[in-house]
């Protein structure tokens, strides 16, 4: 059926025709011979496009959207491609009545005192360090040899902060890769929940192949980074709830990573898990306000709830929610009926350069990175339950040494000064890359 379709600011919605919500903007419809206005235009039905970057419009050059909205798009039925899905986008009537994106209006809640001691000991440049050397391998595919030295890079990381690494094997395809899964117990009474924070590892070459240069700096290196230095901050202090750091393998080819993992999950396990925050692409400022997206469904919907807080009370960002969960590694925790939130970075179809061989450290904003980081600690800071913050040590080490790489080292010693100092080894010379702090006892 033809209809009648016009795209207005949200606030001057009318009564009386069909819609659905673009965060500031709706789409009104109605039968053609209904009335909307002198700049309505008529289109043979509507179709809604859930994307990953622009990866529906590269495929589709010559389809024009009736509305662009980022991650997604309405376009008219006639453009619709017969087609409905890949691992990249995602066709669908156009339901009537729905808010396929929200922008909240949201005021900020007093500052906890002890979030915002935390997130003081957010460590940017440890954050680019650790993304940096993530997106100088020649690729993260998940069926390459450079995949697995980015899980020992990781798995190295989680070990020196005390967390307990296990490496789980997963299919992808006719192939074998894994998923890097750190563990670090609570300080509460049993029963203890369980918060996980997750990214996948893998990049892809969409149009260069397993082989082509992918150093996938945005897509993921910026979630897995997240993860590391989310990892870092938590074990700097003790919580009532376990963490669990999962990086998952196959995410490109079709989330194999996160759908084996689920699936293998015990429901002992299933029944602890307060909330899985997942990281997709945060390190692109794709707006001149800085954005990030949230996205869940109705499970979360109050984790959707704590992250939106967080970002009011704790940064500057701009925060759109949307329950229409798409192409990331959330979406077989929220199918198994699991609280799951995505946080990614907003308007991500205007960032051209994931799944290439551009997408490069050049193009990240860091400053928007970390605002992200810091809404998602103050989020995670209220899960896991705050028990203590001395000015205790650290955690130690589960290793006094740890080796990342040919001839680089990693040994982690207590000096003359009771404190924890980390050591490097690299370029046939030590480094005293800095002290942990704090006294061992």
């Amino acid at each position: 059926m033809t209809v009648r379709y016009l795209v207005v600011p949200t606030a001057d919605a009318a009564d009386g025709a069909k819609s659905a919500r673009f965060g500031d903007r709706t789409i009104m419809w109605a039968p053609a011979d209904q009335k909307l206005g002198r700049a309505s235009r008529t289109a043979p039905g509507l179709v809604l496009v859930t994307q990953v970057g622009r990866s529906f419009q590269n495929a589709y050059p010559d389809v024009t959207p009736l509305l662009d909205h980022g991650r997604h798009l309405v376009i008219s039925a006639d453009d619709k491609p017969r087609r409905r899905s890949n691992h990249c986008w995602r066709v669908e009537t156009l339901k009537p009545g729905t808010t396929v994106v929200d922008a909240p209006a949201l005021a900020a809640r007093q500052a906890d005192p002890a979030i915002t001691a935390l997130l003081g000991d957010l460590a940017p440049a440890s954050y680019q360090a650790e993304l940096t050397w993530l997106a100088s391998l020649p690729t993260r595919h998940s069926l390459s040899r450079s995949f697995t030295s980015a899980v020992d890079f990781a798995a190295d990381r989680m070990v020196a902060l005390g967390y307990q690494t296990t490496r789980r094997p997963i299919s992808v395809g006719a192939g074998q890769s894994e998923n890097l899964i750190g563990d670090r117990l609570g300080a509460g009474a049993d029963p203890r929940g369980l918060v996980l924070i997750t990214a996948h590892l893998d990049s892809v070459n969409l149009a260069g192949g397993a082989g082509a240069s992918a150093p996938g700096a945005d897509d993921n290196g910026s979630g897995s980074a997240g993860v590391l230095e989310l990892g870092r901050l938590i074990a700097s202090r003790t919580w009532e709830h376990d963490v669990r750091l999962i990086l998952f393998g196959g995410e490109e080819q079709g989330l194999f990573g996160s759908k084996q993992y689920v699936a293998a999950l015990p429901a002992a396990e299933r029944s602890r898990i307060r909330a899985v925050l997942n990281m997709d692409m945060i390190a692109s400022k794709n707006s001149a306000v800085p954005t990030v997206l949230l996205e869940g469904a109705s499970v979360s919907s109050g984790q959707i709830g704590d992250l939106a807080a967080a970002a009011a009370t704790y940064t500057g960002l701009k925060v759109e929610t949307s329950l229409n969960p798409f192409a990331s590694d959330h979406v077989p925790f929220i199918n198994a009926g699991l609280p799951a939130v995505l946080t990614i970075e907003g308007a991500d179809s205007a960032n051209g350069h994931i799944h290439s061989a551009d997408d490069k450290l050049e193009f990240l904003d860091w400053p928007f990175a970390a605002e992200i980081l810091r809404m998602n600690a103050a989020a995670l800071a209220g899960w896991l339950g705050l028990v203590s913050a001395p000015a205790v040590p650290r955690p130690r080490p589960a290793g006094s040494v740890v080796s990342w790489g040919p001839g680089r080292l990693d040994v982690f010693v207590v000096g003359t000064d009771s404190a924890l100092h980390h050591l490097r080894w690299d370029g046939g010379r030590w480094h005293d890359f800095e002290s942990l702090g704090g006294v061992i006892g």
